[in-house]
């Protein structure tokens, strides 16, 4: 679907013939595609025709894969949708292609309709089998493993896997100490949730999941983002949002203040306390508007009528937790710091944390790479920016009289702004290359760090996990590429070496008429690829550790190589850079043995093995015991293995924060922490011999 152009007559009888047949699978015909919609579609194809790093086409292939991810996705445990209603949707394997070229995606909505309907089948016999009696003694057993079901020829069976899926939920609270009719209450209130949320689906969410699950064909970082979407990302890169300051989560229907947040709109104005109802919500207008009833709403529906630019007044309609009174609040919206992901740093005194040695280790704990790009176009003095922070925490490293060495704890940042892992990256070396990036047409560029300024000059710890990143591997790359400290933590990072570019949806790129409509969202587009300065690309394998410490999240599915339709590892030609000599393979070495010797000494450590090794023992199972005996000896197992979970659903409330509080230390004083600052400490002291055989 390169940019062809069929003639008028020829699209017709394309779409006519498509028209038909959908006539005979569905129960009703395709429509003619909403405008917006239809414009979105065709503009998402085209943008991922004209920039994905693949250079493919939207085509029968793409069209398949669509079908499939975006059936798991509605359904991954196959507890709603029959064999016939899949052999239905999959009469469009070959075609959705040819729909969307066209911009019809009637298809999302006839899909999503046949969902519901099977949920509301499904959800109406679960609450009878909440209330049935399950014998705990019997035999029985439930396959915990989607992929390895077929999907069910008959209701008769799917009511089988639902009665057994109730006995496993009902067996699950009974066993957390639940009282029978306590635990059927709690299911009831899951399922009518579930229920409830999922029917609040707008359509544009369902086009969010249809245009995604296209782009994830291509690989699996590219995704469309509704408006919404695109906002709270843009929030996340920012770290800041405009609202009244409150937390707010969703329970019986009602949105709920679970935390007001100090400094902010609602605590200024004093009036709005934890555990107040939201019932109403309207916008200052002249005159009033009228208020939004939105009991029942979907949460993030609320927040979305709650959030507003800085300096505009909300007006809340408030049932009281104490008086159980509705009042009226006006609230003047204002701007909030997202003080819990940005980065922070601490200063260990290793005397005092582990009685070795008297150094001062200093902790800078970086959550994302993130960038306030609106407020550096703007020119905004303060402006948000990882690399900003990072250079805060330096000066105030400086301030505090100084450190010996440096640990930057990379562990579950998934990345961000490419610009910022450069930067960051510059503080610590002259300047030179940091990453060199492959284009989509196969050129190769370098980008450097072309500030000569060195902030810091002390050894270097870089500390990752199988959740670091992206831009995160960009600078543990760096750093051990260019021998200026030791990367540690888990086997490897992540391994997502490539590069995307969130896009607006517009004509405006093309040359094409440029169409007068509403924000249409966003398409984060993976556009190239990033490679190491060695030449070694991140990509799959992720940057391997030099000192390789116990983690249970080496043993998930958790990096690049287990996610579908990802790139593959492969190499360019080095660039030209000059080693600092800060690393040798003798201090490596060294170290590792040092570490394993404490590794394996280490009672904590050793729990850690023995979960890992029971990990992967319930790894293997497909399925699980609902016999109460046996469920208890299971569990058992998997508590003291530190992780019982099976993938299934809990019932969790729904909750969304304008902002988050501090999660506590920035470097916890527990086993691995401490094992961390002793490897740092040899570090040191291998570092000093060296200079000293150099003099």
């Amino acid at each position: 679907m390169k940019f062809r152009t069929p003639s008028r007559a020829a699209s017709s009888l394309t779409l006519g013939m498509v028209v038909l047949v959908a006539t005979t699978i569905f129960a009703q015909q395709f429509t003619t595609a909403k405008s917006d919609d239809e414009k979105t579609a065709r503009l998402v194809c085209q943008l991922i025709e004209r920039f994905h790093i693949s250079d493919s086409r939207v085509d029968d292939t793409v069209s398949a894969k669509l079908i499939d991810t975006f059936i798991k996705e509605l359904d991954p445990q196959k507890l709603y949708f029959l064999q016939s209603d899949v052999e239905r949707m999959n009469k469009f394997r070959t075609q959705l292609d040819d729909l969307l070229e066209a911009g019809n995606v009637d298809f999302v909505y006839q899909l999503f309709d046949i969902y519901l309907q099977r949920l509301n089948e499904r959800i109406a016999l679960v609450h009878k089998l909440i209330d049935a009696e399950h014998d705990f003694t019997a035999d029985d057993s439930m396959v915990i493993d989607g992929d390895s079901l077929d999907w069910a020829q008959t209701t008769a069976e799917l009511d089988e896997r639902w009665r057994k899926r109730i006995k496993y939920d009902l067996l699950t609270l009974k066993i957390d100490g639940s009282e029978m009719d306590e635990g059927r209450d709690r299911l009831h209130k899951r399922y009518r949730n579930i229920r409830k949320t999922i029917s609040q689906t707008e359509d544009s969410e369902k086009l969010e999941m249809y245009l995604s699950a296209l782009a994830h064909a291509f690989d699996p970082h590219s995704s469309y983002m509704s408006p919404e979407t695109l906002e709270d990302f843009q929030i996340q890169m920012k770290l800041s949002l405009e609202g009244i300051g409150a937390a707010l989560r969703s329970e019986d229907g009602y949105t709920i203040v679970a935390q007001v947040v100090p400094g902010g709109a609602a605590d200024k104005d004093g009036r709005l306390k934890v555990g107040d109802k939201i019932i109403g919500v309207a916008q200052e207008q002249d005159p009033p508007a009228e208020f939004v009833d939105v009991v029942e709403m979907k949460l993030n529906r609320v927040v979305r009528y709650i959030r507003g630019d800085k300096g505009t007044k909300v007006r809340l309609q408030v049932k009281t937790a104490e008086e159980n009174e509705t009042q009226v609040y006006e609230l003047t919206r204002q701007k909030i710091e997202l003080k819990s992901s940005e980065v922070k740093g601490e200063i260990i005194e290793t005397g005092e944390r582990i009685g070795e040695s008297s150094s001062r280790i200093g902790v800078i704990n970086i959550p994302s790479f993130y960038r306030d790009f609106g407020g550096a176009q703007q020119g905004l003095e303060n402006f948000k920016s990882t690399s900003r922070d990072v250079i805060k925490v330096l000066r105030d490293f400086r301030q505090q009289g100084g450190v010996d060495a440096i640990v930057i704890d990379l562990r579950n940042n998934g990345g961000g702004a490419l610009s910022e892992a450069i930067e960051v990256s510059g503080l610590f070396i002259d300047e030179g290359p940091v990453v060199q990036v492959k284009e989509q047409d196969g050129s190769v560029r370098s980008h450097d760090d072309e500030d000569e300024q060195v902030y810091a000059n002390e050894p270097l710890i870089v500390l990752c996990n199988r959740l670091s990143a992206s831009a995160s591997e960009i600078f543990a790359g760096a750093i051990k590429d260019y021998k200026r400290g030791i990367v540690i933590g888990g086997a490897a990072t992540h391994g997502k070496g490539t590069v995307q570019n969130v896009m607006p949806v517009t004509m405006k790129r093309f040359s094409l008429p440029v169409f007068t409509t509403p924000d249409r969202g966003a398409l984060k587009l993976t556009i190239s690829q990033f490679y190491r300065v060695n030449g070694d690309s991140t990509q799959s394998r992720g940057v391997q550790s030099d000192v390789i410490l116990p983690s249970m999240l080496d043993h998930m599915d958790l990096g690049e190589a287990s996610l579908d339709n990802a790139l593959e590892f492969d190499r360019i030609a080095p660039a030209d850079f000059d080693s600092l000599s800060m690393v040798t393979p003798e201090m490596i070495s060294t170290l590792r043995q040092r570490s394993q010797r404490r590794v394996a000494a280490d009672t904590d450590f050793q729990k850690t093995q023995e979960a890992i090794e029971e990990y992967l023992e319930r790894k293997q199972r497909k399925m699980i015991s609902l016999n109460e005996e046996k469920f208890r000896e299971d569990r058992k197992k998997d508590d003291e293995a530190g992780d019982g979970e099976t993938g299934l659903e809990d019932d969790t409330d729904e909750a969304d924060d304008e902002t988050d509080e501090d999660d506590g230390p920035v470097f916890p004083d527990d086993h691995y922490s401490n094992e961390v600052l002793r490897i740092t400490l040899d570090y040191l002291g291998l570092l000093n011999g060296l200079k000293t055989v150099q003099r």
